[in-house]
C-alpha cells in the first residue's frame, strides 16, 4: 500500500467524492420545492390576488424573497465546494471532474 493511498484511507475512510449523487433534481430538491415551500407559494400568491391588493409591496416582498434565497443558495454552493476540497480532495461533480 502506497503512502498516498494509506493517507486517503485515513482522511476519507473509504468514501469517494460524489459518485453520481450531485445535481439539482435529487429527492431533497423535489421535497423542498414541492412540499415545504407551499406556504410561501400561498403567501406570495395572496400578495397579488388577495384584498387589499398592493402591487408595490408585493413586488418588494418578492424581491426580498429572491434576494434571501439567492444568498442562501450561493453560500451553500461555496460551502459545498469548500467541503469537497477539504474532505474529499477535489471539487464536487458539476464543477469538478466526474467521480472515479
Amino acid at each position: 500500500m502506497s503512502p498516498s493511498s494509506a493517507l486517503a484511507i485515513v482522511l476519507y475512510h473509504g468514501y469517494e467524492a460524489t459518485e453520481g449523487v450531485t445535481g439539482f433534481p435529487n429527492t431533497g430538491s423535489w421535497l423542498i420545492f414541492g412540499v415545504v415551500l407551499v406556504p410561501i407559494y400561498v403567501m406570495v400568491t395572496a400578495w397579488f390576488v388577495g384584498t387589499p391588493r398592493d402591487t408595490k409591496t408585493g413586488l418588494l416582498g418578492v424581491t426580498y424573497l429572491v434576494g434571501l434565497t439567492t444568498t442562501m443558495w450561493v453560500s451553500m454552493l461555496v460551502m459545498t465546494l469548500v467541503i469537497g476540497l477539504v474532505f474529499f480532495g477535489r471539487l464536487p461533480e458539476p464543477i469538478g471532474s466526474p467521480g472515479l
